[in-house]
């Protein structure tokens, strides 16, 4: 048998947030082609995914009490190779409804990494800010890419490669981990690495109404981001874009120059407070967005850029926040509910999206709700308890009680 090695359960951790993250973002690409091929409106197509994307946060809370209570490693495996082959099978897609179906798997399995996933790499992880940071670049990776694989493989093969190739690849590494969990390569610790104290009850209760409100609305900011952008880049840059690889390319640049925002939001969570990290990220989002309502051409991605910088900069704030004021003994399930919110009731963006584009032709009056949203997250950012006490400890008390 081989020795655990941390690297390794970093590694499948890490890859499993980028494969999270390709599999649910493929099909907004696929659209722009299946809009030519099916002869159906933008409107009706996209909401298609609703189902999946609704499940991809409403089954993470059941996913997470299995991870708590059955087997990390084992839901981590079915994640992989689940979520594989549903994205497999929705390739074979020949009508709306089963497209639909296959999209649902593919939420439902690929729901199950980050209430998982997540609980794995913090318990494992004597630095949570700089881990969460790093396993981020890794989601923000597969958000950047996933739109560009899709865009490719539909210009280059079909739009039925866009889904069959990650999702072969997807199955590939869940089988590469049954392997080494097999030989005791890899393994998953009952307890946090480096334990901490635990927050007054007062301070806990707090922090779960709070971020119940923040969660929500950033996760709608996210889910309408992550859908709309490809439509986006295809009518504000139609001069430089053309077929689905163009739009799909510059969703990749969005996200790939973001990138290293949830490492430098991961540091800075490590030495400053982490509410006031997720406070002003939320401050500098909304006037991006109101800014972002009527405007064209090239601006239109350089206000993305700066937009998706500083939103992915806030995720390792929240999810050190959930974390601190979370028992570990529940902190899957808690990260379960959290992506409920995030991604489950956000995804409610999705018709949102087809109506008022369908309606008004554009995105100008969603950019203004999601500006408020991201206004009422800042705000309510103040009134979060002090993280870096712990039930009246200082800071410099709470580092000492925890060694």
């Amino acid at each position: 048998m081989a020795r655990p090695s941390p690297v390794c359960a970093q590694f499948f951790s890490n890859v499993g947030h980028s494969f999270s993250h390709i599999l649910t973002i493929l099909y907004p690409t696929v659209v722009l082609v299946l809009e030519r091929e099916w002869r159906m409106p933008y409107g009706e197509l996209i909401a298609l995914m609703f189902a999946g994307q609704v499940l991809f946060g409403v089954a993470a809370l059941p996913a997470g009490w299995l991870g708590d209570r059955w087997s990390t490693l084992g839901m981590m495996v079915v994640f992989f190779i689940g979520s594989g082959v549903a994205t497999v099978m929705t390739g074979f897609a020949r009508n709306g409804v089963e497209l639909a179906v296959g999209l649902a798997l593919i939420g439902t399995f690929a729901s199950i990494y980050h209430p998982v996933g997540m609980a794995w790499l913090i318990r494992a992880a004597a630095n949570r800010g700089r881990a969460l940071g790093i396993n981020g670049i890794f989601g923000s990776v597969g958000l950047a890419v996933g739109p560009m694989i899709a865009g490719a493989l539909c210009d280059l093969v079909s739009w039925r490669a866009a889904f069959i190739v990650p999702g072969a690849a997807a199955v590939a590494v869940g089988v590469a981990l049954a392997v080494a969990w097999a030989i005791g390569a890899v393994d998953a610790p009952p307890v946090d690495l480096k334990p901490r104290p635990e927050p007054s009850r007062g301070d806990a209760v707090r922090a779960f109404f709070i971020l119940s409100l923040t969660m929500l609305c950033s996760g709608l900011i996210g889910a309408a981001y992550m859908v709309m952008l490809p439509k986006v880049f295809a009518e504000r840059l139609a001069g430089v874009t053309s077929g689905a690889l163009g739009p799909g390319a510059l969703v990749t640049v969005v996200f790939l120059c973001a990138a290293t925002a949830q490492y430098v939001g991961g540091r800075l969570a490590d030495r400053f407070a982490m509410r006031r990290v997720y406070l002003v990220g939320f401050a500098l989002q909304a006037p991006l967005l109101l800014s972002a309502a009527a405007v064209t051409g090239w601006p239109v991605l350089a206000l993305t850029v700066l937009m998706v910088f500083a939103n992915y900069s806030c995720i390792p704030a929240e999810n050190g926040l959930l974390a601190h004021f979370t028992p570990g003994k529940w902190r899957g399930t808690a990260y379960g509910a959290k992506f409920v919110l995030a991604l489950g009731v956000a995804a409610t963006a999705i018709p949102l999206i087809a109506y008022v584009h369908d309606t008004t032709g554009g995105f100008g009056s969603l950019y203004l709700l999601l500006g408020l949203l991201a206004a009422i997250v800042g705000v309510s950012a103040l009134f979060l308890p002090d993280d870096r006490a712990v039930s009246g400890l200082p800071l410099t008390a709470a580092a000492e009680a925890a060694d």
